[in-house]
């Protein structure tokens, strides 16, 4: 039985037709979680649900999993055994093998739900890629990725609308650019929101209560502020630069995330001479590989639109000129405010072909 997508376990659960086996994963824990919490509470039935389902941490031994799921359900058709965060990692091989063992002899009456609430189970593992294999074959594996933009609009849009709000459009951009893609960081943004807009008496939740009211990570505002200089917007860029040293955020720590849009640009460059696609540095650039993510692959893809602004020299100077911030940062004592000033100016000029 192969991978199947989330609305797959949707269509199942709603039919009632139960497999003996499911393992939940993926990027999106709070879906994982959502959905696990559905599946067992099916799985378990209405008979004594609370006789009929086991739940067990990670660390419990293979034998009381084995165990709790070849007893026979109490008083019903059906019960449901829970695993969450088992780590196949840092299991013994000779307990990974009896948990092998099991999904292969299932009993009907029993369905079996391995969920990871917080691990994330793959990469190049070999006791990983045991494990899922053997529930693929199995069972059935539900992966839960992080979401698209648009449908993270969606969902967000809905969850105000049933708290009596409505976020805009530009309002949901710039919470996702401030926030990132972590679908449960951005539901706690827009149930605050949505409380701070319906206590002033207003059901619209704007961009200005957005800016307001929404923490900012110091790269997702870095980044906002590098779009801006980029585009050649000097008020927008100094205003979030400004706000981001009234904040007594780490000078070095903006600089260093300055620097990432201009290192994307250089190595996508390397790579369209290269005749290879924008993407190609995830395979070679080590600071990609641990996140080859959604939000990697919007970086790159900006990178290449940036581009259009830069020849090999424009990009070379600008370099050359963060290169001298780093070190008038660390080894001088000039004013560290008045660097980073100094160089939104000077980067944006460079960017113009001027000195």
């Amino acid at each position: 039985m192969p991978t199947i997508t989330e609305q797959e376990l949707k269509t199942q659960m709603s039919g009632g037709a139960l497999a003996s086996l499911y393992l939940l994963k993926g990027k999106e824990k709070l879906l994982v979680k959502r959905a696990a919490k559905k599946l067992i509470r099916l799985a378990s039935g209405d008979v004594f649900p609370e006789f009929n389902r086991n739940e067990f941490p990670g660390e419990a031994a293979v034998e009381q999993i084995s165990d709790a799921a070849a007893a026979l359900p109490f008083m019903a058709e059906h019960k449901c055994v829970v695993v969450s965060d088992f780590n196949a990692e840092e299991r013994p091989q000779a307990e990974l093998e009896q948990l092998l063992d099991l999904l292969d002899d299932l009993p009907e009456t029993t369905t079996l739900v391995l969920y990871f609430p917080t691990l994330n189970p793959g990469g190049s593992s070999g006791k990983w890629k045991k494990l899922l294999d053997r529930a693929g074959k199995r069972g059935f594996v539900v992966d839960f990725p992080q979401r698209e933009a648009a449908d993270l609009r969606q969902i967000l849009g809905k969850t105000a609308e049933r708290q009596g709000c409505q976020l805009s459009r530009p309002a949901l951009n710039r919470l996702i650019e401030y926030v990132g893609s972590d679908l449960t960081q951005l539901l706690g943004e827009v149930e605050k929101l949505c409380a701070y807009t319906l206590g002033q008496g207003g059901r619209e939740i704007t961009l200005e209560t957005v800016e307001e009211m929404t923490p900012k990570s110091t790269e997702a505002t870095v980044f906002v502020m590098m779009d801006a200089l980029l585009a050649g917007d000097a008020q927008r860029a100094y205003t979030i630069l400004d706000s981001l040293l009234f904040q007594n955020t780490e000078p070095v720590k903006i600089l260093g995330a300055m620097v990432t849009p201009y290192l994307d640009m250089v190595r996508v460059k390397g790579a369209m001479e290269s005749g290879l696609p924008t993407d190609a540095p995830l395979e070679y650039a080590p600071e990609y590989k641990p996140g080859r993510d959604k939000k990697i692959n919007f970086r790159l893809r900006k990178a290449q639109q940036n581009l259009r602004h830069f020849n090999t020299q424009t990009l070379k100077a600008c370099l050359d000129l963060l290169l001298e911030a780093d070190g008038a940062l660390k080894g001088s004592q000039l004013d560290k405010n008045l660097v980073l000033e100094r160089l939104a100016a000077q980067l944006m000029l460079t960017q113009r072909g001027e000195r």
